[in-house]
């Protein structure tokens, strides 16, 4: 008889919740061991490792689906795996290969079942890789040991009440240097974010958006998310830069755009004192898939998209496919599924 969880699914938020089992392996003597799966979720190592001294450290986010069927799979985990590896190399640490980024997700979502929260509820099961510098090194130099991990949660729907436009602030910080570690998902660019963000909300604002850090001109990031524009004649725009961190979800709904929705889509520069382009605006990533940007507020002015209080048509269109596409509701592109087995 498989295990019961008493979980109120349509009332999750986005929050830790401590699951069953998560997998880890550890990275010694030049090669990593082959990985199990542990009950404890607290994690020992050194008081000298790099990650609490250096911030060597990356992870990963990615979700698991149920389906109408009851089947349960992940959505695009290759290139979460080749992003992570991507992660790895800009801050010198060891691969994890993609079958075993992979493999680690499955045995993970596998071994907490009971926590995929069931179909139509709009909650999905959270996952979670991360890998973290550990040994003893107090130099400035890459950590000797590293530990790679995977564990998961149930997660609610981000939106309550459906999709709501909201409104941003562009900030004067930056979120990265040219040339930086933009384009890693590693903790330190997480950490910078912090302070913009409060003082943001501080204004009343959801998040900031960050202005590209050479010049200050062009739309680079919405918080911790993507953005994407709708423009008045129907293309679908989001920002080319080497400083954006590349989302899996901005890469698939450039593609939904195109081949489900048949629109022109461009990935280039996005100029902050030209927004007059866009009828609509988004920001996108894994947690909410497509946050609606209401209005963005610039040198004290608000600029407003389609509307402060209702979500535009095509915005809707794009989320409406893309989620139809990871619960199994839509015929998804080739290669965009895992199935959990």
């Amino acid at each position: 008889m498989s295990k019961i969880v008493n979980i109120d699914w349509k009332a999750l938020g986005f929050k830790y919740i401590k699951t069953d089992l998560r997998f880890i392996s550890r990275w010694k003597d030049g090669k990593w061991d082959e990985g199990e799966m542990i009950e404890d979720s607290i994690l020992s190592f050194s008081e000298a490792s790099n990650v609490l001294h250096y911030g060597q450290e990356c992870f990963e986010g990615l979700k698991a689906y149920r389906t109408k069927e009851g089947r349960t799979q992940l959505f695009r985990p290759d290139q979460n795996a080749r992003r992570m590896q991507d992660s790895c190399r800009r801050i010198l640490m060891p691969e994890v290969t993609v079958e075993k980024f992979i493999d680690a997700c499955a045995q993970v979502v596998k071994a907490n079942d009971a926590y995929v929260p069931p179909y139509g509820t709009g909650a999905t099961l959270y996952i979670r890789p991360f890998m973290i510098g550990t040994g003893e090194n107090i130099g400035v130099a890459p950590a000797s040991e590293y530990i790679f991990c995977v564990f998961c949660m149930p997660v609610g729907a981000y939106f309550k009440g459906g999709l709501t436009p909201v409104n941003f602030i562009i900030t004067d910080y930056d979120r990265a240097a040219p040339n930086g570690t933009g384009a890693a998902k590693i903790g330190g660019n997480y950490a910078a974010s912090l302070l913009p963000h409060a003082l943001a909300a501080e204004k009343g604002f959801a998040d900031c958006i960050y202005l590209d850090p050479a010049t200050h001109t062009k739309i680079e990031e919405v918080g911790a998310a993507n953005f994407f524009g709708i423009t008045r004649d129907n293309r679908f725009v989001t920002p080319k830069s080497p400083s954006i961190l590349p989302s899996v979800t901005r890469r698939s709904l450039l593609q939904v755009a195109k081949d489900y929705l048949g629109m022109e889509v461009e990935e280039r520069d996005v100029f902050v004192d030209e927004l007059d382009e866009f009828a609509e605006a988004g920001a996108c990533g894994t947690a909410a898939v497509i946050t609606p940007v209401g209005g963005i507020e610039y040198k004290g002015k608000l600029h407003v998209f389609h509307s402060e209080k209702e979500v535009g048509p095509v915005t809707k269109k794009l989320y409406e496919t893309l989620t139809g596409i990871q619960f199994g509701d839509i015929k998804a592109p080739e290669g965009w599924i895992f199935e959990v087995k």
